[in-house]
């Protein structure tokens, strides 16, 4: 590309760099989590929320169990305002939830800040200047020593109101553009606020580092991370928070390394929304840690609500690819990955395996209230036999031969492709119901009689072909094999293998039985049909006509004998079969 050379280094590294914490394999615990949609994240919406709105995602971060929620910037508008005033006077902050609020390190912004924070019972005011290199020189024109009093002023402001409120507020201090600060230079401004602050065990003040701007590797910021976190004074009594952007688009990586190099709290929003590329998602940083076997302290389990919650309030769309949230990001269209995963849940069940190990899925999709017949296996014409396999066992108990599953994933890839789109499972349980299950054309099975004589088993078929009533009749050394001989006898169907299984379909006293039969014929080609009844022998004789209805030119068979029987022949069978 050209003009590479007008792009250098923007960051710096810290003076002493220490790699250790690259040790760890992941967090000891989850960090404190902060919610900051409803004031970063709803800044940068097309069309913000509206109050209503703003209250909805609000009760929707509380039920989820967040216990810091950024509320606004209660100076820079009436709206942001009106809002905390409005939890203010509808009593919606809960005893366990601390409100935060930002403001600039400016006097009459930081005056009508505590002016909207009256009656709040626990707030965390968020004081913040910039303090990067790039807006020293360009935008504020001022000295290090200028930079880090108006930091200061800030804080002792902000110390004098809340003792004058009588309040018990809870600060916190961002130096912005910290990313591109240099990190001796940020780390004199912290210690000098906190000189002022003075925080205690019981009363801990934040410094929130956050990377404004993206500027490095996230091996970078971690080193600046674990660089501030070494040399912070009061450490015991700060909590070091993390506030990622992702404009090199490795916000999660910023912030799970920084949490590995010694960061105790995250900023961020739900699907990563906010100015530019967006803030951190804090969902996909928390499902991470759940995936790892650790706690995030934020309840994912009702995912799907929580979508459609976000798309409605804020009008953006949470990508199908969307990592935990997206509609797709369980889906599986490859017949490999497919039979893995059918393999894998199998497995689970009958080896009661307490971890979850399944192939290609990280987490049980049941976790975050996804189903798997709805969300996991997708059928499309890339899926294979084992994903259709699933969907008719697991939504429908179907358990198809192995040979006849094959058979019947590549009709429904066919018809897949054909339409140029993707099958549901009610859409695939159709196909085989149409084409596989009790085919009545061209013969359908009226009734049958089976009885043994002399060591054999003799039977008779009535069928109605083409408009008429025809009984056949055969033998052979077992039931089916009589029925079969009937009517292959009738219309000189040779049949050089029979393939048959059967089982419960309803796991109950009164269950209906599933037979599938697979005739082969004399060219090599299997046909296979379905049958479905109450009785065992009703279900194998329908799976076995309808086999034989599905082969290859049966009805130009059918024309060429034109069979009948007589009125007595068919009276006489009715009596005997009602007796029967």
């Amino acid at each position: 590309m050209k003009n590479v050379e007008k792009y250098k280094k923007g960051y710096f590294m810290p003076p002493q760099v220490d790699m250790s914490w690259t040790s760890k394999e992941y967090p000891d615990k989850a960090p404190i989590w902060c919610s900051v949609d409803l004031r970063d994240g709803n800044q940068a919406l097309v069309i913000p929320m509206s109050l209503e709105e703003k209250l909805e995602f609000y009760k929707m971060l509380i039920r989820m169990g967040f216990k810091e929620i950024e509320v606004g910037f209660p100076a820079a508008s009436e709206t942001e305002f009106e809002f905390l005033r409005t939890l203010v006077e509808r009593d919606m902050i809960p005893d366990d939830v601390t409100v935060q609020v930002l403001t600039q390190a400016r006097e009459h912004i930081i005056q009508k800040t505590f002016k909207a924070l009256e009656g709040v019972k626990h707030a965390i005011v968020h004081l913040y200047n910039s303090t990067s290199y790039a807006q020293r020189q360009q935008v504020f024109r001022k000295s290090k020593e200028e930079i880090k009093q108006i930091a200061v002023d800030g804080a002792k402001l902000l110390q004098r109101l809340t003792e004058e409120a009588g309040a018990n507020y809870r600060f916190e201090y961002s130096p912005e553009s910290f990313t591109g600060t240099e990190p001796e230079f940020a780390l004199d401004v912290c210690n000098a606020v906190l000189d002022v602050w003075k925080p205690t065990a019981d009363r801990k003040a934040i410094i929130n580092l956050p990377s404004t701007v993206q500027m490095s590797m996230p091996h970078v910021y971690a080193s600046q991370i674990a660089y501030m976190s070494r040399n912070l004074k009061y450490r015991d009594n700060v909590v070091l928070s993390l506030h990622p952007h992702n404009d090199r688009g490795t916000g999660v990586a910023d912030a799970e390394m920084g949490l590995l190099a010694g960061a105790d709290r995250i900023e961020g929003t739900l699907f990563g929304n906010g100015e530019r590329t967006g803030n951190v998602d804090v969902i996909t940083i928390g499902m991470n840690m759940y995936a790892m076997g650790i706690d995030p302290g934020i309840d994912f389990s009702y995912m799907p609500e929580v979508v459609e919650m976000y798309e409605r309030v804020t009008r953006m769309h949470v990508h199908e690819r969307q990592p935990y949230a997206g509609k797709l990001v369980f889906a599986a269209f490859s017949g490999s990955h497919q039979d893995a995963i059918a393999k894998g849940m199998q497995f689970r069940e009958d080896h009661r395996e307490p971890y979850w190990t399944v192939p290609y899925l990280l987490i049980d999709p049941k976790d975050v209230g996804r189903e798997y017949e709805a969300d996991v296996i997708r059928i499309n014409s890339q899926s294979g036999k084992g994903g259709v396999g699933f969907i008719m066992e697991h939504n429908y108990g179907i358990r198809m031969p192995k040979k006849m599953r094959e058979n019947f994933s590549y009709f429904v890839k066919s018809v897949s492709d054909h339409r140029h789109q993707e099958l549901k499972p009610d859409e695939i349980y159709r196909l085989f119901t149409d084409h596989y299950l009790d085919v009545t054309k061209p013969l359908e099975m009226e009734d049958f009689m089976i009885k043994k004589q002399h060591g054999h088993w003799k039977g008779q078929i009535l069928m109605r072909v083409g408009g008429k009533d025809i009984i056949f009749q055969g033998e052979g050394n077992g039931q089916l094999a009589a029925v079969a001989h009937a009517i292959c006898d009738a219309y000189g169907i040779t049949v050089s293998h029979l393939e048959y299984s059967e089982h419960d379909l309803d796991r109950d006293p009164s269950s209906r039985g599933i037979a599938y039969f697979g005739l082969t014929d004399e060219k090599g080609q299997t046909t296979w049909g379905a049958g479905i009844d109450t009785d065992t022998m009703t279900a194998s004789v329908r799976a076995f006509v309808s086999a034989i209805n599905r082969m290859p030119g049966m009805a130009e068979r059918i024309t060429f004998r034109n069979l009948s029987s007589s009125y007595d022949q068919i009276h006489n069978f009715r009596r005997s079969a009602s007796h029967h």
